[in-house]
């Protein structure tokens, strides 16, 4: 019984993390346009939240090992809510790029420590169960994406919607504390930090030219996500005319088509390996995006957004598996490198598809999906085709 009801207290904190996101993702339009940016602006506004989860990630394991990743777990938590709370009262660009990088530290510290704590839960079952944690993360995204299109089409103010659903996960994030693990951490978290002075023995020049190849695999899978969380609204609603509620349904595809890729991902990583598995999705991804810029829709667009969450669900934990089973680094160091690639491409993504769209337009800023499915395709030769274990 202390174990399921840790594990609920875990889910609870994983479906909110991706609640947050979700229901501020489909309100980006009215945000955008409520303070006057262009696209290359808000896409800089953007980039900030990958700056601030850069910039205070690291500080993660010490907040965990001082406090425990329960309590800063759901702190964490309740901090990001209220937060997302604010984001629609910004008066001008510079406030809102500064709550977003708020809004990316908070969150990574929540990354690190439900992960812990679920790992923590995980030891003590005896079997692997975090793979269910970041599954009700995507089920989290998914009806996070819902409220928010719902709640534009209904046009209830951002600033209503959000503070209503700050208010809900406070609330159901001090109902999970009481039911997560006590006492002390069994095992301190690691950090890059903490790996960096026994980081780099004597590593081959081939396994360095790999390495870079699954940090590009991760770049490309982050920036996939990305222009979907940040431009699949804006994309629909700008320039295809869709309404509010139906702008959302891009985001929605594709975390709910993430969700089924991850479900199904594990089983068919056995069956033909991370090889195959990667660069198929990468081509799905190409092809479902390529033919939905080609010839413009609403429906094909919602399609193409589908496909592209479907075929990047098991690229980014492929690549940190496969970084981590690179021989000579010490342990961790390879995970951590792809990791901190994989920061990179949130940052990137929303900051170079804004420039392009201001210089060209959105849908020529989304060409880059494309691109990215494409370079999926191609490094996904950095991986193994044997049988994977996770």
């Amino acid at each position: 019984m202390r174990l399921r009801r840790a594990r609920l207290g875990v889910t609870l904190i994983f479906m909110s993390n991706g609640l947050v996101w979700a229901n501020l993702a489909p309100r980006y339009p009215e945000i955008r346009t409520s303070i006057g940016l262009t696209y290359g602006e808000f896409g800089t506004a953007v980039m900030f939240g990958g700056l601030g989860a850069l910039a205070l990630g690291l500080t993660a394991a010490a907040l965990i090992r001082r406090f425990t990743s329960a309590r800063v777990g759901v702190t964490a938590m309740i901090a990001m809510a209220g937060a997302a709370a604010l984001v629609p009262l910004a008066p001008n660009g510079i406030v809102f790029a500064l709550l977003l990088f708020a809004l990316g530290a908070i969150d990574s510290w929540v990354d690190v420590a439900q992960n812990s704590h679920g790992l923590r839960v995980q030891r003590e079952y005896g079997r692997t169960i975090v793979n269910s944690f970041h599954a009700m993360w995507s089920v989290g995204a998914v009806l996070g994406g819902l409220m928010g299109g719902v709640a534009a089409g209904l046009k209830i103010p951002v600033a209503v919607h959000l503070a209503g659903v700050a208010v809900l996960l406070i609330a159901v994030n001090l109902y999970g504390y009481q039911l997560l693990l006590r006492g002390p951490e069994p095992e301190s978290p690691v950090t890059p930090g903490e790996t960096k002075q026994r980081a780099f023995p004597r590593v081959s020049r081939a396994v360095w030219v790999t390495l870079g190849m699954l940090s590009l695999v991760a770049i490309a899978g982050a920036w996939v996500e990305d222009s979907g969380i940040s431009w699949s609204a804006s994309y629909l609603f700008d320039e295809l005319g869709a309404g509010a509620t139906v702008a959302s349904f891009g985001f929605v595809a594709l975390m709910a088509m993430h969700f089924v890729g991850r479900m199904v991902g594990d089983r068919l990583t056995d069956l033909y390996g991370q090889r195959t598995v990667v660069r198929v999705g990468g081509l799905i991804t190409a092809v479902g995006m390529g033919l939905a810029l080609a010839f413009p829709s609403i429906p094909l667009t919602i399609i193409g957004f589908g496909l592209a969450g479907l075929g990047v669900a098991t690229t980014i934990p492929a690549a940190m598996h496969a970084a981590d089973e690179l021989p000579g680094f010490r342990n961790g160091t390879g995970l951590t490198i792809v990791s901190w690639a994989l920061r990179v491409g949130f940052i990137l993504s929303p900051f170079v598809v804004g420039i392009i769209a201001d210089a060209t337009s959105l849908r020529t800023g989304l060409g880059l999906v494309v691109v990215a499915g494409v370079v999926l395709a191609i490094l996904a030769q950095a991986m193994s085709n044997s049988r994977a274990h996770r």
